[in-house]
Order: C-alpha cells, then structure tokens, then sequence
C-alpha cells in the first residue's frame, strides 16, 4: 500500500504513536462480532469487555507483545496524558491470541469524555519469552521507547479504532 493512503498514516498512528514500519503479520481484533479495522467508530459501551485478539504467523517458539494505547488522552486538542496505556499482553505465541499470551497490564476499556479518541493496537516480535514487563504506570506511557526499552524493533502489525462519548449523554448541565 503507497504511504500516503496508508490508514495509519492518515490517521496519525504512524508518527503519533509509532514510526513507519512494514506489517509482517496478521493481526485480528473482535469485539463482540465486530471486527477492527483502521478508523472504525465504535462507542464505548461495544468496547467495555477485552477484545479477542488473533495473531497470525508460523512459529509457536516466536512470542509477541500487543500495546492498546489512547495517544488523545485526555482529549485530542490537549493530549497531555498521552499515550495512556489501556491493556498490555507479552508472551503470546504466534498463530495463537492474545489469551494465550500473559496479561501484564489489564484491559481497562475506553471511556473518552470529550472528542473522538484514537484507540491503537500495536503488536511487536518478542526477542524471547518472559523478556518484556509491566510499567508502573498508565498515562504517559510512550510506545516508541517501551519497545526501545525492550528491543522489541519496529512494530509487525498495527490496528486502531475511532471512539467517542456515547450520543445523547453530551447535554450541558445547568
């Protein structure tokens, strides 16, 4: 796909989040029956359960960790928390999930107050097992130097979903 209509490129994943990179697996997020795909709009109450996550390769021995970030935190014109860290899982073998890797960070769902959040998946090739850990914290997290921390490399595959307050619930009160 020519960069410039790159998905990610266009909505600022690449250079926002991670750098450019060439996807080298596949990668599958489902919420309920609905599948993710770059710029989907989903509303927080479809999203308030972890998703299930399919990772593609050849290699059991190969090990992969997946990042789920918010860089609109708290709100896209004021990013100030960026990029908070909504679930992190290592040690996930390729072919299998994201359920059969270990949940170092658990999944917290998404609950934007204000503008339309970008809510990122971000899966990269481990070096071996049990070599990548938790952090101690949630905002401020950045992904470009977790994965240096960790020599993780370029990510392998990468998805994101759009998602807002839910409609209806944005009156002003009085």
């Amino acid at each position: 796909m020519r960069r410039e209509r790159d998905p990610l490129v266009l909505g600022r994943v690449i250079g926002d989040v991670v750098d450019g990179f060439t996807r080298s697996i596949n990668l599958t997020v489902t919420y309920s029956d609905r599948e993710v795909s770059n710029g989907v709009g989903l509303k927080p109450s479809q999203v308030v359960n972890q998703p299930r996550v399919d990772i593609g390769g050849h290699d059991l021995r190969v090990f992969h960790t997946l990042v789920m970030v918010d860089p609109d935190a708290p709100s896209p014109s004021d990013p100030n928390l960026r990029e908070y860290l909504h679930w992190l899982v290592t040690d996930i073998p390729s072919t299998t999930g994201a359920s059969f890797g270990q949940e170092v960070v658990c999944y917290e769902s998404p609950r934007p107050s204000m503008g339309i959040h970008r809510i990122v998946f971000v899966l990269f090739r481990q070096l071996g097992r049990q070599t990548v850990y938790a952090p101690g914290w949630r905002q401020n997290f950045n992904t470009r130097d977790f994965a240096e921390l960790y020599n993780l490399g370029s990510p392998v595959a990468a998805v994101y979903f759009n998602c807002q307050r839910e409609s209806g619930s944005g009156r002003r009160r009085r």
